[in-house]
């Protein structure tokens, strides 16, 4: 009996089959920046997938915040972990839909790589000390690094990604020159990268929600006025009967996953059915996005995403970590525009071409809460404070 592995070609014929008409097809897909030779194995967006995977950038998520720092406990998600549950609710979505299964996950393990150390107070304080210099977003920088500041290839900068995994990580636009031609935006981008920005939401709504159950900053009590939490902890409590809480809070927020999942298919389906998109085209075009929860289940979740950012994102204790945070990356900063021998000679030389801003941002945003703490404890010993920026020779 012979035996024939399964090429490419196989692999997208099997996708023109099994896809639904508006989904992406990598066969079709729209190309690359720089022309390459196909893989005889691997789809075009599988291939993007693995060079997100083995890129510096998404090993460093390991170290970066997602609410809590780092040393606060060893059970507390990560941007890495945000992130592969992030593209395993991707996945699940993608493949319940008929969806490219390797897009939707390409881009939500992107999607994170361009934030700065201690999570969303990291890029606010980069965006406010770049506000004369085209300011600072995560995602505009995840963009740049898979387009240009990482290097793998000794002919071109960048991962030299498809046009369809770039598209979906390009949110807001370009507010700054970008090095490269960044993806024109349509009315809308593809499902896929939808459902990254849905498996995004569901993510780290329901494991930030665990962990500050988990920290003791929030309360069951408190989540008994959440709609969305009571309804769903009062059906998994008659379900499991007796249980320990830590069995039981679990069981709530697979749960809470399970229904944010089951109620988006269900939605997005029958409004799928509805406009019927001939295609991928006729899909970009479309007036509204056709990806959505039910009436009463979007608005249980704007519940639960007011209740978070009130009672955990804006925590006194949080709050005070984040002062701290915020310090040492305006430190970082000042101290590298006014002394700029102290940072790496590939980031000097970096100014010419990209200016002495745009470059410290980018060696900022790629650091790592620890390393960048540890950078900053170097400037305290030297003596440098925000008052007095000028280091000692």
């Amino acid at each position: 009996m012979s035996f024939a592995p399964r090429r490419r070609e196989a692999a997208e014929a099997e996708e023109r089959a099994r896809l639904a008409p508006w989904a992406a097809r990598s066969g079709e897909s729209a190309g690359r920046l720089f022309a390459e030779a196909e893989h005889p194995y691997r789809t075009a967006f599988a291939r993007d997938r693995d060079r997100i995977v083995h890129s510096r950038a998404f090993r460093r998520l390991e170290y970066k915040t997602q609410v809590f720092i780092r040393h606060e406990g060893d059970h507390y998600r990560n941007r890495l972990t945000h992130t592969l549950e992030g593209a395993q609710i991707a996945r699940t979505l993608a493949r319940a839909l008929r969806l490219n299964e390797d897009l939707a996950e390409a881009v939500v393990l992107a999607h994170d790589l361009g934030h700065t150390p201690f999570g969303h107070v990291g890029e606010r304080a980069l965006n406010e000390l770049m506000r004369g210099d085209g300011g600072f977003d995560h995602n505009r920088q995840t963009l740049r690094i898979v387009d240009w500041l990482e290097r793998r290839n000794p002919a071109f900068h960048g991962l030299n990604l498809t046009f369809e995994t770039r598209e979906g990580l390009l949110k807001h636009g370009c507010s700054w020159p970008h090095p490269v031609e960044p993806p024109q935006r349509r009315a809308q981008p593809s499902l896929e990268a939808q459902v990254a920005d849905f498996s995004d939401e569901i993510a780290y709504l329901n494991h930030d929600l665990d962990d500050g159950l988990r920290s003791g900053l929030l309360s069951l009590e408190q989540l008994e006025d959440v709609p969305l939490w009571a309804r769903t902890r009062a059906e998994v409590a008659q379900r499991l009967g007796r249980a320990p809480q830590p069995v039981l809070r679990a069981q709530v927020i697979a749960a809470l996953i399970n229904r944010l999942v089951t109620d988006l298919v269900e939605s997005s389906a029958a409004a799928l059915a509805e406009a019927r998109p001939a295609s991928l085209a006729a899909l970009r075009e479309m007036p509204q996005p056709l990806l959505r929860y039910s009436a009463e289940v979007s608005q249980w979740k704007i519940g639960l995403k007011r209740f978070l950012f009130e009672a955990l994102y804006h925590h006194p204790e949080v709050d005070k970590e984040r002062q701290r945070c915020e310090t040492a990356l305006a430190d970082l900063y000042r101290a590298f525009r006014n002394r700029p021998e102290l940072l790496p000679a590939s980031v000097r030389a970096r100014f010419g071409d990209e200016g002495a801003p745009r470059a410290i941002a980018d060696h900022l945003a790629g650091m790592t809460d620890r390393f960048a703490l540890a950078e900053h404890a170097k400037l305290q010993r030297a003596g440098f404070t925000a008052e007095a920026p000028a280091l000692p020779s």
